[in-house]
């Protein structure tokens, strides 16, 4: 096994956000009497873009689909208040990164939030020097559970699948990266994401069979 690319989620694997768009997202519904439960938040919603989140809100609570424009610039400017406030470089991610950098793989970030999201909490968790590629749900046409961002990651490395190990907490995440045929290192929680996990799980499924 030969991994030349490593290829992170976002938000609950390098930066610990989920509860923040949650908050943000609730912020902006709270102007329209709505609001997403947190048991719904975690079950259904959490991973899907906001645009998806709105969609599926319009068809269960009959929310005006005219609203959701406002009600996502609402949300952005929420979520970026929120991790101008929140979001500090974590040493466990800065030395990751800087070790597997140094040691001549890929690196990428790879999320279903927005593109000016993703360059923002890079840059305040100082781990945007790090990274080959960034990409977001504006440079794909389907976001995750489909594989495309995968895909355009592997692309723009000139890799082949198997040559590329994606980390990732979300099962709509984890799903789109299997689609795409890359191998799977699956994370609970931000404090997950260590050097030495990253490095060990490649030995050890390097010396037991295929990743999974």
């Amino acid at each position: 096994m030969t991994i030349k690319a490593v290829v992170f989620d976002m938000d609950g694997v390098l930066i610990d956000a989920k509860d923040w768009h949650y908050e943000a997202l609730n912020k902006a519904l709270g102007y329209f009497g709505l609001s997403i439960s947190r048991y719904d938040h975690l079950v259904t919603f959490d991973g899907l873009p906001t645009r998806k989140k709105l969609e599926m809100l319009s068809i269960e609570t009959g929310l005006p689909t005219a609203l959701h424009p406002f009600i996502n610039d609402l949300k952005q400017q929420f979520t970026t208040d929120l991790v101008h406030s929140r979001c500090k470089p974590v040493f466990q991610h800065e030395y990751a990164l800087s070790r597997l950098k140094a040691e001549g793989y890929h690196l990428a970030v790879a999320s279903n939030s927005i593109r000016s999201t993703v360059e923002l909490m890079m840059q305040k968790s100082r781990l945007d020097v790090y990274l080959d590629l960034m990409l977001s749900n504006e440079d794909v046409s389907r976001a995750k559970p489909d594989p495309e961002i995968y895909e355009t990651a592997n692309r723009h490395f000139k890799i082949q699948p198997h040559e590329c190990l994606v980390v990732e907490d979300n099962e709509k995440g984890i799903a789109a990266a299997r689609a795409a045929g890359t191998h799977v290192l699956v994370v609970d929680s931000v404090f997950d994401v260590t050097h030495d996990r990253i490095k060990g799980f490649m030995e050890e499924s390097s010396n037991t069979g295929p990743l999974r």
